[in-house]
């Protein structure tokens, strides 16, 4: 079966806009890292409210560090439009209530599959109670995420709750690279492992990295 194209995609449900439109998008982030070349893009075609829903990382304080670095980019960093910013606050104990038994799962296994349907799932329960037209998350711009699953789950909910999943698999077209000059150029804080700990995330070794150039 012939790959898909997210990146395609993702070019084609913007090209269907009409002129002058801007669609509304709840956009999960993950961090300011991986949101600073998604907010780059997108603001130049939706009004984004970025949502920092990660009820994974650990510790608190890690999670604490993350956002103070995510709000410190989108007060230096110039986008085609403003950006909101949603922060429910950290809810740790929901990420190890839906990863019960998978602790000692590797970087990349089942357990990665559970929290992206967590961090997802909430991303769409909110779009939909705010009324807004897409939803969508940064986690695809690293080259050590899958793309194609994230998708998979954003279909999904997107059937379950009625508001459309944006397409996307930003590391195409040098978008994981832009993000790393971004922060550089921000001076930005960039974590060094995923998030769980459960142990100390390393890089996945399964995932299909190529065609970044795309």
């Amino acid at each position: 079966m012939e790959k898909k194209n997210y990146q395609k995609e993702l070019d084609a449900v913007i090209a269907g806009f009409p002129a002058g439109t801007r669609p509304t998008l709840l956009l999960q982030g993950c961090c300011g890292p991986c949101s600073s070349y998604v907010l780059e893009y997108l603001t130049n075609h939706f009004d984004v409210t970025l949502l920092f829903y990660n009820p994974n990382i650990r510790p608190e304080a890690e999670y604490d560090k993350r956002l103070a670095a995510l709000k410190e980019l989108l007060a230096k960093m110039s986008t085609a439009s403003p950006v909101k910013l949603l922060e429910p606050g950290w809810r740790g104990e929901e990420f190890m209530t839906a990863v019960q038994g998978l602790e000692n799962e590797p970087e990349g296994g089942a357990r990665c599959a559970v929290c992206f349907q967590v961090r997802l799932g909430e991303t769409a329960r909110l779009a939909a109670e705010g009324g807004f037209d897409f939803f969508g998350t940064t986690l695809t711009v690293s080259p050590h995420k899958d793309a194609p699953l994230l998708n998979d789950i954003g279909f999904a909910l997107e059937r379950e709750f009625g508001v459309r999943w944006l397409p996307s698999d930003f590391k195409k077209r040098n978008g994981y690279l832009r993000s790393i000059q971004l922060s550089k150029e921000y001076g930005i804080y960039r974590q060094e492992y995923c998030g769980c700990g459960l142990p100390v995330c390393g890089l996945p070794e399964s995932i299909d990295n190529s065609g970044a150039e795309e």
